[in-house]
Order: C-alpha cells, then structure tokens, then sequence
C-alpha cells in the first residue's frame, strides 16, 4: 500500500499546485476590478512639441486606453462596441478597456466583457466627491430648473444626466485608472464602428501632434446652453493669459460674437489628457462650474469640450477622423472618399456629415489672433 499512498500524495500535491494557479489567474483578472491603475511598463520617453510626455511602453503602444462611463443596465449595448472595438481596430493592437461606473459593477458585468477580448480590462467606481452636485448650485433651484425643463428638450427633467454632463466635462480625467494615460478613446454603448482602422489613431495623435479628434459636428439645442457663451467668454475676459497667440474660436463664435452651437460630438472623441489636465481647462471648468449652468440650464460635455478646444487651441491641433465611420444613436457618419469607403459597410443613412452645417463651417472658417479672440468676448451677445 506505501507505493499507491506515495503516488496518492504527489497526485494530490499537484492537483492542489494546479487550483492554486487557476487561483491566481482569476485573482489576476479580478485586481483590475477595482482602481489598481494599467501597469505602466518600462518607458521611452517621446517629448514632443504638445506640452507633455508622450511615452511609448516596451510593447510598442502608446500610454493610452478606450474609456466608457457605463451603467450594469447597459451591459449588452457595451458588449457590443467592445466586440465592434475589438474586430475593427483594437485585436491588432490590444489597448487597455477601462470601465467606469458610479456603481460597483456585477461580476456577470465584468466577465461578460472579459470574454471579448484579450486586451486588458479595467473597472473602476466614481468618487463621490466627483459624481454628485456641485457644490455652487443648491438642491432647491436644481429641483425648480428640472421641473421647468422638463418638457423643453431631451434629458430637460434629467438629474442623472446632469450628473454624467459634469462628471464627463471636468473629472473623468482625474479618475485614478487615468491617470498614467496620455491619451483616451471614449467609447459609449450601443454605437457602430462602420469602418476597419487599419492604423494607429493614437500613434497618429502623437505623430502629427493633434490634441483633440472627432467624428461627427451637430449643432446643440439652444435652450440647453442659453448662457454658455455669456459664461466663457467672462472667462475669457478675466484670464487672458490662457489663451494663445491664435485659436480656433471662430468655429464656435461667429464674427458678430454669435455663438454658432457647433460642436464636437464627444460621444466619440480621442483626446491628448494633457489637455484635460491644463491649468487653462481647470479653470475653464471651475468658472462653469461655480456658474450652474451644469444644473440649472443642461450644459452637455460636448458643447463644453468644443467651446474649451475652440478657444484654447488651434485648428491644426483639431483633427476629423473622416476615415472612421462611426454612429450614435441619432445620427451616422460614414466616409465618401473611395479609398476611406472601401474600408467600410455602412447603411445608406449614415452620411450626417455631408450635409452638416458645422462641418462646413469647419473646412471654411480658420485661426485668429488673440486680441481678435478678445474682441469678439468683448462685444455684445447679440444671440
């Protein structure tokens, strides 16, 4: 009996060698749960002329990610742009997911989006101190403002939208999963990816040194940011300094200071988080917040991000990602040019941007000068 009790302990010893290393596999995927932020690999640092560090891991890629603010009840529109993500562009280069939630996410959440892809993922909860009201509006007047938008426009009765807006326009960025990233692709639920991306758009970012891209320019609902511009342009009055030599304000603010509600539809947006991250924008977003408008009107992260790239950067730093048919529930685009086009299976509707007021005025309108920037904050609102 000693030899079979002999085998029975070494066939035991290795059984229990085995369940152990599946332990630490799935504890392995289960640590990136929580805000444990993508590891950082040995660095070569890139200092290009856009005023940080771009930095390309040892892997080759970029230190950036796809990054979706997601609810567990929108697990199934997630799966898809994630499996969309994957066979359009990400399976050849396996950039982080990173998904965040003011709730824990389900574990039948997490796995559902683990069996998508290879690359790593990421979920993270939101603080509290930045997914909440602001504190310079106060309860009562967010109440009144709800009920008196209720029936105005789309999400006019909406606090949690309200919330999203605000969180999306000046803290996303600071989230403790973001924070060794130089860039971000924001991804939503149930969008199509029309379009193979046989490139780097990321890497094209960096190389071209282009701090915000796009997709798709529409025009916001006036009712919805009726002091927007009123807001900034005080802002702009007051810190001069932010603003450089030349910008792209004339996209969004006409030659009669009118404001044109053109903006980009940050549904989709690949963005340099130095950006984000500015003195500039911090106190961009800290004047707007402390205005209310967030609350008290329904102030979106699109036109918030566009009004921000249009007057503190310039047109060559703005980039239209024409390649990359995409859509959100709404409205499609979809390229024209053969060589893009042939890239992509899109629906006959998909084509916004050819009659898009906003992306006319994109390819006419250009750079001025600062004091001219100035002037037009100067003069009356004549909306």
């Amino acid at each position: 009996m000693a030899p079979l009790t002999s085998h029975f302990k070494r066939a035991l010893l290795a059984f229990v060698a085995l369940l152990g290393l599946l332990t630490l596999y799935k504890y392995s995927r289960d640590a990136s749960a929580d805000l444990v932020a993508p590891p950082r690999s040995l660095p070569i640092d890139v200092v290009d002329e856009v005023g940080h560090n771009a930095t390309i891991t040892d892997n080759g890629l970029l230190r950036a990610a796809m990054v979706a603010l997601v609810r567990n009840s929108e697990f199934q529109g997630i799966r898809s742009t994630v499996r969309q993500m994957d066979d359009r562009f990400n399976n050849k280069y396996g950039y982080p997911y990173i998904f965040l939630n003011d709730e824990e996410f389900t574990e039948e959440f997490k796995e559902g989006i683990r069996t998508l892809t290879t690359a790593p993922v990421y979920f993270g909860k939101l603080s509290t101190e930045h997914w909440g009201l602001s504190p310079y509006v106060t309860e009562e007047k967010v109440q009144e403002a709800l009920k008196r938008n209720q029936h105005r426009y789309m999400y006019g009765g909406s606090y949690s939208y309200r919330l999203m807006c605000r969180y999306q326009s000046g803290f996303v960025h600071k989230h403790p999963l973001l924070e060794d990233l130089d860039y971000y692709w924001r991804i939503e639920p149930d969008v199509n990816y029309y379009c193979d991306i046989p490139y780097d758009p990321f890497k094209y970012m960096k190389d071209n040194k282009l701090i915000y891209g796009f997709t798709i320019t529409p025009m916001e609902k006036l009712e919805t940011v009726e002091t927007l511009w009123e807001t900034t342009r005080k802002w702009m009055i007051a810190n001069p300094d932010y603003l450089q030599e030349k910008s792209f304000i004339h996209w969004v603010i006409n030659e009669k200071s009118v404001y044109t509600r053109c903006h980009f539809w940050s549904n989709f947006e690949i963005v340099d988080l130095s950006f984000y991250r500015s003195e500039a924008y911090e106190s961009y977003f800290q004047h707007l917040d402390r205005a209310g408008g967030f609350f008290y009107e329904r102030w979106g992260d699109a036109p918030v991000h566009s009004m921000a790239a249009s007057i503190l950067l310039r047109k060559e730093q703005i980039h239209w990602f024409e390649d990359i048919g995409y859509r959100h529930p709404g409205i499609g685009h979809c390229p024209t040019k053969p060589e893009m086009a042939a890239r992509c299976v899109c629906p006959e509707n998909a084509n916004y941007m050819q009659r898009s007021l906003c992306n006319r005025r994109y390819g006419e309108v250009n750079n001025i000068y600062k004091h001219q920037a100035l002037e037009l904050a100067e003069m009356p609102d004549k909306q």
